[in-house]
């Protein structure tokens, strides 16, 4: 036998024992992950690191919405909340995002609630309708508040091809109010005047007709409406803690306020564009502060007056063409 041959050898065999030993330490490695699995902890001990990810939020012992307790006593109702603590626990990007989101527009929000005499707890509501954004869903819903068109104009809005206050966080967060005292005023209860949010009026108040039953959690809804006030509660609690359901974000990694002052129009503009360059921004920019615009020009025929927002002087950085 040659060297060549000798040393061929000697590396198929140190091949052949490496992958042995890599299958061994495989094989062995599952065995004993059973083990950790069954780990037995202290009794209201909850494992670190990450296999604390896969455990349930816990569950509040007591909790209201808008002052109105819910019955956590009751099995199904205990339940219900406890599938939307866990969904808003897991669903990981979208309740970072709104928590970001949050320290810009609850402020708005809550005075606007607070004005109006509705519960700080409804601004949870636009969170579950929109993820605070001015998102546009299949139906056609609209805004922060998801008005549907003719909801919109009913409550005060203004909706046009040229301008759309849906898109208008201060209008449209007013008109929501309206809505909901109206809603307050037919049913005598802030809970079941969320959950006409989603149903309407009419909706529920032939639930309550046909079913002899005028508690939320007592009556018979169609699933979208039946999960909605739940999911308003566990954001609530979500809120309050975030760190209990794993989430830590630093104050410099929020979405602050945008310091602006406002330009009052009472006339025709002929381009949008035009105007941003009065004030030195652009027209994104204008649009950003007002996505209520929706037309890159204003007719305003009956010299209704509008307030534009501007970005105030170095509140933020301006891309120059």
């Amino acid at each position: 036998m040659n060297i060549k041959s000798v040393t061929k050898s000697a590396v198929s065999l140190f091949s052949f024992l490496s992958l042995f030993l890599i299958a061994s330490i495989i094989i062995l490695s599952s065995f004993s992950l059973p083990e950790k699995r069954n780990q037995n902890y202290e009794e209201g001990e909850k494992p670190s690191g990450s296999t604390a990810m896969s455990t349930a939020p816990q569950m509040p012992e007591k909790i209201d919405f808008c002052g109105e307790k819910v019955p956590l006593e009751n099995f199904y109702v205990k339940e219900r909340l406890d599938r939307e603590l866990i969904v808003n626990k897991y669903y990981h990007s979208s309740t970072i995002l709104v928590l970001k989101r949050s320290a810009r527009w609850f402020p708005v929000i809550e005075k606007i609630l607070k004005e109006n005499g509705i519960p700080e707890d409804f601004k949870y509501l636009s969170v579950i309708e929109s993820n605070l954004e001015n998102a546009v869903s299949h139906k056609g819903a609209t805004g922060f508040w998801q008005f549907m068109k003719a909801a919109g104009k009913r409550y005060g809005l203004e909706i046009n091809s040229e301008i759309d206050e849906r898109y208008h966080v201060e209008k449209s967060t007013l008109a929501a109010c309206k809505y909901l005292k109206d809603a307050y005023k037919k049913f005598g209860s802030w809970t079941l005047a969320a959950a006409s949010y989603n149903r309407g009026m009419n909706g529920i108040r032939r639930q309550i007709k046909r079913q002899k039953a005028k508690n939320y959690y007592n009556l018979v809804l169609p699933e979208e409406t039946s999960r909605y006030v739940f999911r308003i509660i566990a954001l609530k609690d979500l809120f309050k803690d975030p760190s209990k359901y794993g989430y830590y974000l630093t104050d410099d990694e929020l979405y602050k306020p945008i310091e602006t002052y406002q330009v009052k129009v009472k006339s025709k503009i002929n381009h949008w564009a035009d105007f941003a360059k009065r004030y030195k921004i652009n027209y994104k920019t204008l649009k950003l502060f007002n996505p209520w615009i929706r037309d890159n020009k204003l007719t305003n025929k009956r010299k209704k007056t509008y307030r534009v927002k501007i970005p105030e002087k170095g509140a933020m950085h301006i891309i120059k063409d």
